[in-house]
């Protein structure tokens, strides 16, 4: 049986009931409609970003979930270098992995589908999800459909996802909330420390009840 170790890295421990995902972050904009959405997107980076502070703090470890551009013969550092060094890189530069931050590769729109994502999940021991990146959507959307299948406890800090449109985000969020069962509210409103006591959906009371409306209409 492989040793588990109580703290991988110095900072993230080998286990937490908590995780933060950032989805399709590591982004180079180059498709149609990627300069109108690099510009919806730099907002919530640095809100991404503020929040991996507090989540490293709080030594709560952060997952990049990346699709990797059907590149198969790449690997997650060659895919940063490439989108720090296209139209993409004011948004990553926000957002460069540290040392001791985990990394899944997706070949599809779901975190799940065909990755390691689970497992690596299970080993953290994780419950719950926070959920960021890109876009809200469509590879948020569809990662949050297959975490709530997969009976994770979501959370969507609302200022922390991005869609081509406010509009088409704020549906998404809506989506989340009443048909995933997420519970959605600002980043400055998650607890992390509640987080990492409470691990039954009962215990989520609280936030649950007191969800707020997020920017751009009424989830």
């Amino acid at each position: 049986m492989p040793i588990r170790s109580e703290d991988l890295h110095g900072f993230v421990p080998d286990t937490s009931g908590t995780a933060l995902l950032l989805i399709d972050v590591i982004n180079d904009f180059e498709f149609d409609d990627g300069e109108r959405l690099l510009k919806l997107a730099i907002p919530v980076g640095h809100n991404i970003a503020e929040l991996k502070s507090r989540a490293r703090a709080a030594k709560v470890p952060s997952i990049y979930v990346n699709d990797n551009f059907g590149k198969w013969q790449s690997d997650f550092r060659k895919i940063v270098d490439h989108c720090r060094s296209v139209r993409g890189k004011p948004f990553v530069e926000l957002l460069v992995p540290d040392e001791d931050d985990y990394f899944v590769l997706k070949p599809k729109h779901s975190g799940f589908y065909s990755t390691s994502l689970g497992l690596l999940l299970n080993h953290l021991t994780a419950t719950n999800l926070i959920l960021t990146g890109i876009a809200g959507n469509n590879c948020v959307l569809f990662t949050a459909n297959d975490a709530y299948m997969r009976d994770y406890k979501l959370f969507i800090p609302s200022d922390c996802v991005v869609s081509n449109t406010e509009e088409e985000n704020t549906y998404a969020l809506k989506q989340m909330k009443e048909i995933l069962k997420a519970t959605v509210l600002p980043a400055s409103e998650l607890d992390f420390e509640k987080l990492k006591a409470k691990q039954s959906a009962a215990d989520f009371t609280d936030y649950t009840d007191q969800q707020r409306a997020v920017p751009g209409g009424s989830v």
